[in-house]
């Protein structure tokens, strides 16, 4: 009965979370189409909500760890469901997201992505992927924020292993700026699939810089290990709460 009750809460958290991202759309659209500041203040205000209601809605704290940076920087994080980019993107200034360019045909989201400086890449033609990156970002400089990318190039659920892809370590090497591994176990709490938003604190934790100058190999290993490190202690705190 418990487990059926925390459906129900879920879904109508879901349902109302959706729509009041079309309500904020649609009021700060007017400042978005004109200034770049109206599309970051309209998704701050929206992923601020979602935490703020998924707390009392369904039981779901939300807590960032470590210091988000407010400069041109490098994120690298680990991703494993909507929550992650939620929690990044509301601990930072000026958010930008290296994502699939499906999105950008997604309402809502791929119009404020583009309005946001989003670069968007098809994940399908890695070399022509990587080259439109370093391109869109050497262009975009003059705009400065911070660029999010996730490593795996897709939502890995916990537990499960994909490998890391050169694109962050090709980025590393383009922008010479700071990289800002960050950790995660929010898919232990708000899955990739399903309904279902389970109580509990789900955390990202903003890790210790990666500066520039290390080789491809040596940044790899380095981001790797770092990530999944914490990830992974994160994760058993995870489950020690949802086994209580």
């Amino acid at each position: 009965m418990s487990n059926a009750i925390q459906w129900v809460r879920s879904f109508i958290f879901i349902v109302i979370a959706y729509f009041l991202m079309l309500v904020i759309a649609i009021v700060f659209l007017p400042w978005a189409l004109f200034d770049r500041r109206g599309a970051f203040a309209a998704a701050h205000a929206w992923c601020k909500w979602v935490r703020w209601s998924a707390r009392w809605m369904v039981g779901l704290d939300t807590e960032i760890r470590g210091t988000p940076p407010t400069g041109e920087v490098l994120i690298v994080g680990k991703h494993q469901s909507f929550l992650d980019i939620i929690l990044i993107y509301s601990a930072v200034p000026r958010g930008k997201f290296i994502m699939k360019k499906e999105l950008i045909w997604a309402p809502i989201v791929g119009q404020y992505g583009k309005m946001m400086g989003c670069i968007a890449v098809d994940r399908g033609k890695r070399g022509a992927a990587i080259k439109k990156m370093v391109a869109e970002v050497n262009a975009g400089r003059r705009d400065p924020g911070q660029l999010i990318i996730f490593p795996q190039g897709t939502r890995v659920e916990p537990g499960d292993k994909k490998p890391y892809k050169i694109g962050s370590a090709v980025l590393y090497g383009e922008m010479g700026t700071d990289c800002v591994p960050v950790a995660c176990n929010v898919g232990m709490f708000w899955p990739a699939h399903g309904i279902m938003r389970r109580k509990g604190t789900a955390v990202i934790e903003f890790l210790p810089t990666i500066k520039p100058g290390l080789s491809t190999k040596e940044f790899m290993a380095t981001l790797e290990n770092t990530i999944e490190t914490h990830s992974n202690a994160l994760m058993d705190e995870a489950r020690a709460q949802l086994s209580r």
